[in-house]
């Protein structure tokens, strides 16, 4: 396997695992895997992002293909482009939330159906490894798509008069700099709003506690009533509370049930991750939600909702995805229906961290990650141990194992992207949650 090649998009260092030959001819060989006759390519604002984009330009038209340059964009932008004007297939240059010195390329297919490596990256793979020789026999036309204003407009279609919020939008230097202000207003507080792909403030992954300090620096001295903080691509948003607490993106699932069940009074099922609280569930069942459990990553996650015709869904990673936006993920879309619910609490006298409280009534670790190379045997025996010694109400086994019992759960699953074996458990209370994570991180460190 190259090593730029992953579960869920090509991936990896320029000039090291992804070279200007190397995607010249993932976009030669793309027609083959994926016969079109037009694609849409975008790209975010990183350092490499041109020079990918001609050789992945060059490759495509080599090959026939005419390519629709959407200029810079978000992730999300290229998905709803793709959608709203029917294309063939589209490509995003990203490499979302990592540093600067990687790229690399989402791709989706008709009607934003994502494509991982299941879905013929790994055929993909196989031709630009192989020893074919590339013969240029046909020249695609190279067209200009400007969408942004439209795409804009969409977007304005949810927005509420945010003048009575106190916040801070953190944009990362990323692609969500491209429509922050329109979107949030004036009287926003923008950290990191210019895009530039040397990040020059912190990394883009709004994950890492790391680079969330001064976002929640600025809500403690700005004394915000939210923070809003984006990835590198503007597919991802977090949020910090009144209190400068870090609100778990699960969480966000539930709280999305305000606007759609209560506020738009719409009925539906909603798709959450594997990882999410048990919380979330409960909460989404006030209102009379189905809520289907499914595998985590947007190859999966998408496409579960097309597939139940669900509202919307969401994952631990802070990925939220809407029926409406082409069962795609969204962060800006994402952050305005939140501040649409946080503007209604205000006005009913109720904070943040006081929507965010009602949900949360668990103790829970966070996702922790192991690096363990014997990731299966070290699953197993965590599955084993508990299996014998307790009865599990559940067993869910589609991606790692989630053992659900009367008063407490836990997840464990091989990382798709990364060389972890990645945990994660939540109790009724912090005693028991540190109980049973003990016994735990007993039988992991065995396999360390």
């Amino acid at each position: 396997m190259m090593n730029a090649f992953k579960a869920y998009d090509i991936r990896g260092v320029w000039g090291t695992d992804l070279t200007p030959e190397m995607v010249f001819r993932i976009g030669y060989f793309y027609n083959q895997v994926f016969p079109v006759k037009s694609v849409l390519v975008s790209r975010d604002m990183r350092l490499s992002s041109d020079d990918m984009f001609q050789s992945l330009c060059d490759g495509l038209r080599g090959a026939g293909v005419d390519v629709f340059d959407g200029g810079l964009t978000t992730t999300p932008m290229n998905y709803w482009g793709n959608g709203k004007y029917g294309f063939e297939g589209s490509i995003m240059i990203t490499a979302s939330h990592n540093s600067r010195e990687y790229n690399g390329l989402k791709f989706s297919g008709p009607h934003v159906r994502p494509i991982g490596y299941a879905d013929g990256l790994d055929r993909l793979e196989a031709l630009v490894a192989g020893s074919e020789p590339v013969i240029i026999r046909l020249q695609g036309h190279l067209y200009q798509k400007d969408y942004a204003a439209a795409y804009l407009q969409f977007l304005e279609h949810y927005v509420q008069p945010y003048n009575m919020i106190n916040m801070v939008v953190d944009c990362s230097n990323g692609m969500a700099g491209l429509f922050a202000q329109q979107l949030f207003g004036q009287e926003a507080t923008y950290l990191n709003l210019q895009p530039d792909g040397n990040f020059p403030s912190h990394q883009p992954n709004p994950l890492e506690a790391e680079n969330r300090d001064e976002i929640v620096k600025a809500v403690v001295e700005l004394g915000c009533d939210i923070g809003i903080i984006f990835d590198g691509d503007a597919d991802r948003v977090m949020f910090i509370d009144e209190k400068a607490r870090f609100v778990s993106p699960d969480l966000i699932i539930a709280l999305l049930g305000k606007y759609f069940f209560g506020q738009q009074k719409e009925t539906g099922r909603v798709v959450q991750d594997i990882r999410t609280s048990k919380a979330v569930a409960e909460y989404l069942n006030r209102y009379g939600v189905e809520v289907d459990i499914w595998r985590v990553g947007r190859a999966f996650g998408a496409t579960k909702l097309k597939e139940v015709d669900g509202i919307y869904g969401g994952e631990l990673a802070g990925h939220y995805y809407f029926r409406d936006f082409y069962y795609s993920d969204s962060g800006l879309l994402a952050a305005l229906l939140v501040l649409n619910i946080v503007r209604e609490a205000k006005m009913n006298g109720q904070s943040f961290s006081q929507l965010i409280d009602e949900i949360s009534v668990y103790a829970n670790t966070g996702e922790v990650n192991f690096k363990i190379e014997e990731k299966e045997k070290a699953m197993e025996a965590v599955v084993s141990y508990f299996r014998n010694s307790e009865s599990p109400l559940r067993l869910l086994d589609f991606d790692g194992y989630r053992l659900d019992f009367p008063d407490w759960w836990f997840n464990i699953r091989p990382s798709n992207t990364e060389p972890y074996l990645r945990f994660l458990a939540e109790a009724k209370s912090e005693k028991l949650l540190k109980t049973k994570t003990k016994i735990i991180y007993q039988i992991l460190k065995q396999f360390e």
